[in-house]
């Protein structure tokens, strides 16, 4: 796994301590049953969005508000890996704030699935993720539309992406053909909103 942030931001704003560090991938050499228990019980997305849930899955992702980049595997042998899921969960943090949330790793599974779908091998541009309630109040008061006051972003269960090199109606389209979750096209602001709520679209 890999973690960068730019010069102006100090390292430990991107990554927590020791996470630049190699890791085997974030899969412990001779994983036994002490270390087995600590990996997640991956919950089923359809079977369509997830064709190889028994690999390695990763994600690399760039932070348009932070400049941060991450490269991470955040799954191995149907198995969520929690070290990688506690960086990813400070890499998507509320960037007004700081404040950290705990993302849904389903979110994982759906950028993974969809970059494969794609077959892109670009990272994915983050645009906003995890939201603190002050933020969310915040934006709402601000205007501007799209910041709902139940927002699935308070939950860590949303996040808005874009995909460099993927034209962002395609990007649309095969995230609604997965159907693994809400799907909100937002054309002037140049990003797709993904979900992990009832499947929806607007």
């Amino acid at each position: 796994m890999t973690c960068t942030a730019p010069a102006s931001h100090p390292p430990a704003a991107a990554c927590p301590a020791g996470a630049g560090r190699p890791r085997r991938r974030l899969v412990l050499a001779g994983v036994g049953a002490g270390a087995s228990a600590l990996l997640m019980p991956l919950l089923a997305l359809p079977t369509r969005a997830l064709a190889d849930a028994g690999g390695e899955r990763s994600l690399a992702l760039h932070h348009t508000h932070t400049g941060e980049r991450l490269a991470a595997t955040f799954a191995a042998g149907g198995r969520w890996l929690p070290q990688a899921l506690a960086v990813l969960d400070r890499f998507l943090r509320d960037h007004y704030s700081g404040a950290v949330g705990r993302m849904d790793a389903q979110l994982f599974e759906q950028l993974h699935a969809l970059q494969t779908r794609l077959g892109s091998g670009a990272a994915f541009e983050v645009i906003s993720a995890y939201r603190s309630p002050h933020t969310n109040e915040q934006l709402r008061r601000r205007g501007g539309g799209g910041v709902a006051r139940g927002s699935l972003h308070l939950q860590g269960r949303a996040i808005d992406v874009r995909l460099p090199g993927v034209p962002l109606a395609e990007l649309r389209d095969a995230a609604l053909d997965l159907r693994a979750g809400g799907v909100g096209y937002y054309a002037r602001e140049r990003f797709v909103h993904l979900d992990t709520g009832r499947p929806r679209s607007w």
